[in-house]
């Protein structure tokens, strides 16, 4: 954890391994004259989700476009369980088995289920070998099966066009859109926003079956019911740094927003030792 920020333990919080699945130490990042991100660490287990929370140019955003390969950070490092890794671009976020979904899902909505999930990599049958081949349908439609049952994710059909669906539907496919490359790591920007209660409700149950699948979720989020409702943790971001970080079963939203805004320990951070 940077130095300068503040770490709230629990007595009953879970387990979690000595090595996280994914860790950020000491990112800096600056755009000319701002320095966006202040040697910022971060973690998140397997089987673990972390809420990441904070006003508006808290660095937040900053920080999961680093994770994903959007920006190259100045300064620090990236490390999968435990092992040093570059990330310069997307393709090498998601091939060290990092999935972004943003807020705005990447789906098309004149194509179904099936076709969003398998777009730019579909399953290929032979026809003639090495001349002829053609789109493996079934292969396509029982993995998609697989996957949504895996998740628990229920749609009218899967060769339903995604301009169909619900709201909570459609964040569900764009998630298992995710889980069909494997990840090791899911990052999910605004998952609930603009949502409804029953949908809203859907996708943090998605949550938790991410969770139950062995798999490290991040979950950027203004809505702090919906992180208390899910997350193992949160850390909170302020001003380009990690201001704080709290065990969801010992502590309350309003010590949270205190950290958000700097209420409860000030504008310059105080260490955890005399807390």
């Amino acid at each position: 954890m940077t130095e300068g920020s503040i770490s709230v333990a629990a007595s009953d919080s879970r387990e979690q391994p000595a090595t996280p699945r994914l860790q950020l130490r000491g990112i800096k990042k600056s755009f000319g004259g701002v320095q966006a991100l202040k040697n910022v660490d971060f973690e998140v287990h397997a089987g673990e989700v972390v809420g990441l929370v904070g006003d508006n140019g808290a660095g937040k955003s900053t920080l999961i476009k680093t994770m994903s390969g959007a920006y190259i950070p100045d300064e620090g490092e990236i490390l999968i369980d435990g092992q040093p890794v570059t990330i310069t671009s997307p393709q090498d976020s998601t091939r060290l088995g990092i999935e972004t979904v943003y807020q705005d899902l990447a789906l098309c909505d004149n194509l179904d289920v099936v076709a969003n999930l398998w777009l730019g990599r579909e399953a290929y049958r032979d026809i003639i070998p090495g001349l002829l081949r053609v789109l493996d349908e079934t292969e396509m439609e029982q993995r998609t099966s697989e996957v949504l049952k895996t998740l628990d994710v229920r749609i009218p059909s899967m060769r339903s066009p995604v301009a169909t669906l619900s709201g909570g539907q459609r964040q569900c496919i764009a998630v298992a859109k995710t889980i069909l490359r494997q990840p090791k790591v899911v990052l999910l920007d605004e998952p609930t926003a603009a949502l409804g209660v029953a949908q809203t409700r859907q996708v943090l149950n998605l949550i938790r079956r991410l969770r139950e699948q062995g798999l490290a979720v991040v979950v950027i989020s203004h809505n702090l019911h919906d992180v208390f409702d899910v997350a193992d943790r949160v850390i909170v971001m302020r001003l380009g740094q990690r201001a704080a970080t709290f065990e969801i079963h010992n502590t309350t939203p309003e010590r949270v927003v205190a950290a958000i805004t700097g209420a409860e320990y000030g504008d310059v951070p105080k260490t955890a030792e005399g807390l």
